[in-house]
Parts: structure tokens; sequence; C-alpha cells
């Protein structure tokens, strides 16, 4: 008897809670197939099931990580679509990566937790979505084309905010809202032109990210569910 999708998804799911609760605890390289399957109360064959070895079912765990966040940006966009312009869009991204420390560590390139699973693949296309979302936005006036070597700017900006308080133990003083608070205004006032953007402008920015962040989500769901590749 073969199960059903959701019955597969479901089992899916507990294993790779099974895994991020043991990557935190031991980091990438200790952990074991056969340590996720006892923590999962499953067989080891049912791992292989989903995922043929362990880089595929840890990169599974981040791909789910990253499609969890991108849901939370996805659903603040459509509650207003002010929520693309990149002051707001980054400040909500930089929150909810910090209450997850699967992104957090896949950000701040933490190979202590992460393994070569935070420098392969992952951190390409996480870096290609921003340069995506950085030429719609240039197109549109919404960032500021003027700046160079802007897509870097921006990355140096934002990574500083996450890396701080690693070099400055004063920065942990601070709570995640202030920080993102901060890097909002430095976003806005240093990358983002000044004076109100045109809402029609605005609403057909929010439309394509949307439409950009759905597909991210299907393809996510698919390599995660389905084993096919995005």
């Amino acid at each position: 008897m073969t199960d059903r999708p959701q019955d597969s998804a479901t089992r899916a799911d507990r294993i790779l809670d099974a895994a991020g609760e043991l990557l935190l605890r031991l980091g990438y390289r200790k952990v074991t197939i056969d340590d996720v399957a006892k923590q999962a109360d499953v067989g080891k064959g049912t791992v292989y099931l989903h995922w043929r070895s362990k880089e595929q079912l840890f990169t599974a765990l981040v791909i789910r990580t990253s499609l969890e966040l991108t849901e939370e940006l996805l659903a603040l966009l459509r509650a207003d679509p002010m929520e693309v312009l990149p002051h707001r869009f980054i400040r909500s991204s930089f929150l909810a990566a910090m209450r997850r420390p699967v992104m957090f560590a896949l950000l701040t390139g933490d190979t202590e937790l992460l393994g070569k699973l935070g420098q392969g693949p992952l951190r390409r296309l996480k870096a290609q979505s921003g340069q995506q979302y950085s030429r719609m936005m240039i197109e549109r006036g919404l960032l500021r084309g003027d700046v160079p070597q802007l897509d870097y700017a921006i990355r140096s900006a934002i990574l500083g905010f996450f890396l701080l308080e690693n070099l400055d133990r004063e920065a942990t003083h601070f709570a995640a809202a202030a920080k993102a608070d901060a890097l909002a205004h430095v976003v806005r006032h240093a990358f983002e032109p000044a004076g109100a953007p045109d809402p029609a402008v605005v609403a057909d920015a929010a439309a394509q990210l949307a439409a950009q962040l759905e597909a991210f989500l299907a393809s996510s769901r698919a390599w995660i569910y389905e084993g096919r590749l995005p």
C-alpha cells in the first residue's frame, strides 16, 4: 500500500523537524542519518525514501526554513503593498531571519553549524534572489541606480547588522526590533530616492514580487516533498 501525498509530506516534516533539532544541538558534521531516524522515530530506510543523502536531507531542511520565511513575507506583502519598499521589505526579512537560527546561520556563513551547506548553491540562490529584487526596484525608481556596486553595498549593510554582536558585545543589548528599525533607516536614506513613491508603481512592484515569491514557494515544496529540483 503506497502512502498518500499528505501522509508522505507529514512524515517528511517529522523527519525534517528531527533533523533541525539535531542540527542546532550538534552541528551538521556530527549529525548522522541514524541520529535523525532515531529522533524522528522512523527507520533509516524511511529517511532515504525522501532524500538520497545526508546533504540532500539538510538542504531540504534549509529550503523549508526559507519557505517558512517566504510565506511570512508574502503574507505581509499581501496585507500591505507598501511592504515591497526596500526599507520595509529588508526590515521584515531581517526580523524573520533573526527568529530562525538555521536561516541566521545561512546568512552569516556559520560553517560550524551548517558545514558545507553554508557554502554551496543555497547561498548563491539567496544572492541571485537579492539581485533580482534590486533590479526590479531600480527599474521602478524605488531604489537608487546611482549607488556604485549597489547589491554589494546593500548586502554589506545588512550583513553588518547580523554580525556586529559577534565583534562588539555592546550590540547584544539592543532588541531585534530596534536593530531592524536602524537597518530600515539606513536602507531608506542611503539607497532609496527621496520623496514619497507613486502608489501605482508600488502596487505594480508588490504584485510582481508576490508572483516571484509564490513561484519560489511552489518550487521549494516540489523539492522538499516530491524530490523535484527547482
